[in-house]
């Protein structure tokens, strides 16, 4: 889409070449998912008022013009919803089972949540080793013995483990499932 217009050499038309190719590879890459998924709200929403509110006075009574319905909806029921429904998710023990494949086939995945543990566990040490001194108190001997043991147990992780092993598989379920 050029325009004949010739202005310092160049056409024109050639900005709105470039944003014709920028609409068409939106509307490609979302696939048009989202005035999809806006028809498919309005439809609800028109469909739902015109067939049960409408026919019932005490539902009419509650929401007495669609546009009323439709406020009450968006800022209401559908937030309520998708809680709920967030909620019913996280308690179905196919999505904790999901999990679990996820991080056994997916060693990348594995390996941040073994990083993590890690991370969370050198920090509370340090943490409360941190708070002993802030109060000018001398780590017992028992403490400093933890301290080494997880240095080791860290050092010892990470100079085995690669993306080929299951080390952090392992560790995962030793240490963090309790297996």
């Amino acid at each position: 889409m050029y325009s004949e217009i010739d202005i310092d050499g160049e056409k024109a038309g050639s900005y709105m070449g470039d944003n014709l190719v920028f609409v068409h590879g939106f509307i490609l890459e979302w696939d048009g998912q989202p005035i999809l998924f806006f028809l498919g709200a309005i439809n609800t929403l028109t469909v739902t008022y015109f067939l049960a509110i409408e026919n019932y006075p005490s539902l009419k009574a509650v929401f007495p013009s669609f546009e009323e319905y439709v406020l009450v909806s968006v800022f209401v029921l559908i937030p309520t919803l998708v809680f709920l429904g967030f909620a019913h998710y996280k308690k179905l023990k196919p999505s904790k089972s999901e999990i679990d494949v996820q991080i056994e086939s997916n060693p990348y995945q594995r390996r941040n949540t073994v990083n993590g543990e890690i991370n969370l566990r050198v920090s509370l040490k340090l943490l409360s080793l941190l708070m002993k001194f802030s109060k000018k108190e001398i780590p017992t001997d028992g403490e400093i013995e933890e301290v080494k043991k997880l240095y080791d147990k860290v050092l010892d992780l990470s100079e085995k483990r690669n993306f080929t092993n299951d080390l952090d598989l392992i560790f995962l379920q030793k240490e963090i499932r309790k297996i």
